[in-house]
């Protein structure tokens, strides 16, 4: 079955009761239990099992090719489970460019708690190999990566993590199964801020977190998800579903409206630098060529005259609006390192740049205007 076909499809019947095609929503927080003690349709307690979150669980393992996914309420909250699936004394590897809020969970949060972190460019696999330890159990990947692009090494980078007898953890949610496979280039585990593309239109936030082979690391994750019960709610697994179907087409819209974008921005005099793998120069070209299908509608643009000007560009966007989060139809722009603060690794004059679905030559006419 094709991706597009899994796309609309996966996880979903039409509903034995009433014929609906598309799925209702199942709002109980309990379920019967039957005289004899059972529970025959498999649901107990909405904690521990919906027919929406087992649709979306389903849906998400299918466009991975994974066996099994367990959803959360948010992709930040998903990634932290991975982290407390692991023991105090653990060791993990992170990339130093990494969503802001994971590097502070791992360094005011777990560090403390008892893992040990180390922060590596991954874009350079012998700096991820020196950085193993004994007690490596878990190397984790953002590729592209939040908010500098950078392109991580799938394959040679899972690799390095099964060599150590660790697992490797690969943040799929910018290039969504749609442009890139980490399961089949190796990685245990993928996980996703279904937040982003994957729902697609800005109005439900979610994570969800996919895994190769029921392990015991996903077991571990799995048992922290109904005990802990950091789950989406029916309407919120609905929502990102319902989302999911039309997947395929929007990411190739973005990439699409991204590739030109860029390639206007990198001929521009007021840019820098555009820091996008789509790009011939880009530093993570080579690498995104061989093990994504397309680039992406991320990027990030260093622009010239530092930090105020960055904030300056920013105030002028009309299309554009000037918003966190990436993955739905609007086009949206930030300045990076003052969300950040002043623990950021971001450039002062970064700004990250989240390609819609409007129509490309607004896009570009925006930004001209605002770069004057």
């Amino acid at each position: 079955m094709k991706i597009e076909t899994k796309a609309v499809h996966a996880g979903r019947s039409v509903d034995s009761a009433t014929g609906a095609v598309t799925p209702p929503i199942y709002l109980s927080s309990t379920f019967e239990r039957q005289p004899d003690g059972g529970y025959p349709t498999g649901f107990e307690y909405s904690r521990d099992g919906n027919p929406n979150r087992n649709s979306l669980e389903q849906c998400v393992s299918a466009l991975e090719d994974g066996q099994e996914a367990a959803a959360f309420s948010s992709g930040s909250v998903a990634t932290m489970t991975i982290f407390q699936a692991l023991s105090p004394g653990d060791h993990v590897i992170a990339p130093d460019d990494l969503y802001f809020g994971i590097r502070q969970l791992l360094r005011d949060t777990f560090v403390p708690w008892g893992l040990e972190v180390s922060f590596v460019d991954m874009t350079d696999v012998f700096q991820t190999r020196k950085a193993v330890r004994r007690n490596t159990r878990l190397i984790l990947a953002e590729t592209p990566s939040n908010p500098q692009i950078k392109v991580t090494d799938i394959r040679k980078t899972s690799e390095i993590a099964h060599d150590a007898g660790a697992d490797f953890v690969c943040d799929n949610t910018m290039a969504t199964p749609i442009l890139q496979r980490p399961l089949d280039l190796g990685a245990d585990l993928v996980v996703h801020a279904t937040t982003k593309y994957l729902s697609g239109h800005d109005d439900v936030t979610g994570g969800i977190i996919v895994a190769k082979q029921r392990s015991e690391l996903f077991q571990k994750i799995r048992t922290l998800q109904k005990i802990g019960g950091a789950i989406p709610s029916p309407f919120e697994c609905w929502l990102t579903l319902r989302g999911i179907t039309t997947l395929p087409y929007r990411m190739r819209a973005h990439c699409d409206n991204a590739l030109k974008v860029a390639e206007f921005l990198n001929n521009h005099p007021a840019v820098e630098k555009v820091l996008y793998p789509g790009l011939s120069n880009d530093a993570g070209h080579y690498t995104a060529s061989h093990q994504m299908s397309l680039f992406g509608g991320m990027m990030s643009v260093q622009v010239n005259g530092g930090r105020d000007n960055a904030m300056a560009i920013a105030a002028k966007v009309r299309i554009f609006t000037r918003a966190t989060s990436f993955g739905g139809p609007h086009s949206l722009i930030e300045h990076r390192a003052s969300i950040e603060g002043p623990a950021t690794k971001t450039p002062d004059n970064l700004l990250r740049l989240a390609i819609g679905l409007e129509n490309v030559d607004d896009l570009i006419g925006d930004l001209a205007q605002a770069l004057k």
